[in-house]
């Protein structure tokens, strides 16, 4: 069988719970399988290509997070040949050029708008994001922890494990860095300013990142979350390293890292009066924090689904409280739903991904069935997510085709089944049709 086939035979036990709430079924298997239904635009061996839906270029943190549900799944060769055929790819994306963000299938050309420099034509977009570098190494540990195969330890990918490394520590003395960014155009898109090169920062050992994950300009270059990200991957990556027998790699990652960790402990926790201690979104190692959390992924709210921290930490709970309160300047209520926003999109306006990252951070059962239910009732009647909706008026939403989100939701969903909370959760909901 073919991998939607294995999929969808598997997928049965969960829609068989799933029954008790009317269109469910339907749903849940529509947006788990909407990434390999909708946006594989390449299927050869060893070249996975994974387009976002309504953009055709293939962005590394996106491609990983559309697939990253069907890891499960990936005993069956057929599964675990789509992923490692997206790990090749991603690793020769980042051959390419490591400060990229998204790359196009073909040398076309196409891109956003214009930039400089101007980027290599397999190059979409080149905003430099700490997170592009993590998110392919958390899906080839999650792919080897599942499979126990390491096929996809090819010389290629055992380069881009030197490369991740080398950006990263490079971009801890920014100012010494190369990477600049302007970009010409029509959208009032933030800019990086200063020629391209950010906003000043001091040398913290954390890594400099010019962008976000929802690709929006940072204010001060030490996204915290990212860093707190690249804690993890450089874990995959020293093991990996050490698989690969190559101990210079493996030491020169762990150096790195504990550079990192520590100028996280030293310059991105901050001392609020109502939350105590939390993690501060953005910092610069002269005195400034930002206080906020965004929708995307990684995200200060993301951080146990990711890895990081037990959803039982208790920083990461402190901070949490804060995130998804109206002390977050992007946390959102209306009539609909309530929950993190973005400044990428129309002020007010509440993600759906952020609605699954609570279900899967949550230990509570009410609040994933309180996420739950705004997502079963948001969705304009199209029975998919999309990137962001008016939480007084749902029908008003952007981008109808955002595959990223609809993996979410599959994953949010197969989450709590894996868990047993699944029919506790739809009892909660209150639901019985949507």
């Amino acid at each position: 069988m073919d991998a939607k086939s294995i999929i969808t035979q598997r997928l049965k036990p969960v829609l068989e719970q799933l029954k008790t709430v009317s269109g469910l079924p339907d749903m849940f298997q529509s947006c788990f399988l909407n990434t390999l239904e909708t946006t594989v635009k390449c299927r050869e061996p060893g070249n996975t290509f994974v387009i976002t839906g309504d953009i055709e270029a293939m962005w590394l943190r996106d491609s990983t997070a559309q697939v990253l549900q069907y890891i499960r799944f990936a005993d069956d060769p057929a599964v675990s040949e789509i992923i490692e055929g997206l790990l090749a790819r991603q690793a020769a994306c980042i051959a390419i050029d490591p400060y990229a963000n998204a790359f196009n299938e073909t040398a076309s050309g196409k891109h956003w708008t214009v930039d400089i420099p101007e980027p290599d034509p397999r190059v979409w977009e080149r905003k430099y994001e700490v997170d592009s570098l993590c998110w392919p190494l958390l899906l080839a540990d999650r792919l080897e922890k599942k499979t126990g195969r390491r096929t996809m330890l090819t010389p290629e990918f055992h380069r881009m494990l030197r490369t991740i490394v080398d950006v990263f520590r490079t971009e801890q003395n920014h100012e010494k860095s190369g990477y600049y960014f302007i970009r010409h155009s029509p959208y009032p898109e933030p800019d990086l300013g200063e020629d391209g090169r950010g906003a000043p920062v001091a040398r913290t050992g954390m890594t400099w990142s010019g962008f976000r994950p929802s690709d929006d300009a940072c204010t001060y270059g030490y996204l915290v979350p990212s860093n707190l990200f690249a804690l993890r991957a450089l874990s995959a990556l020293i093991r990996f390293a050490r698989i690969l027998e190559d101990d210079a790699l493996a030491r020169d990652a762990n150096r790195l890292r504990q550079e990192i960790q520590e100028g996280l402990d030293q310059y991105a926790v901050v001392q609020t009066e109502k939350y105590g201690e939390i993690w501060a979104y953005e910092t610069d190692g002269l005195g400034h924090h930002l206080l906020m959390d965004d929708a995307n992924c990684p995200s200060l709210l993301s951080l146990p689904w990711l890895e990081i921290c037990d959803r039982n930490d208790p920083r990461y709970l402190r901070t949490r409280s804060f995130v998804l309160s109206a002390d977050n300047p992007f946390y959102c209520t209306g009539s609909a739903a309530h929950g993190v926003g973005s400044p990428h999109t129309p002020r007010g306006f509440i993600w759906p991904i952020a609605l699954c990252v609570q279900i899967l951070t949550s230990v509570e059962d009410r609040e994933a069935a309180d996420a739950l239910r705004m997502l079963l009732t948001t969705h304009a009647d199209t029975r998919l997510m999309h990137e962001s909706f008016d939480p007084d008026d749902p029908a008003r939403f952007t981008r109808s085709w955002f595959a990223w989100a609809n993996s979410m939701f599959g994953e949010a969903i197969h989450f709590l089944y894996d868990e047993g909370r699944l029919e506790h959760v739809l009892e909660l909901t209150g639901l019985k049709s949507v």
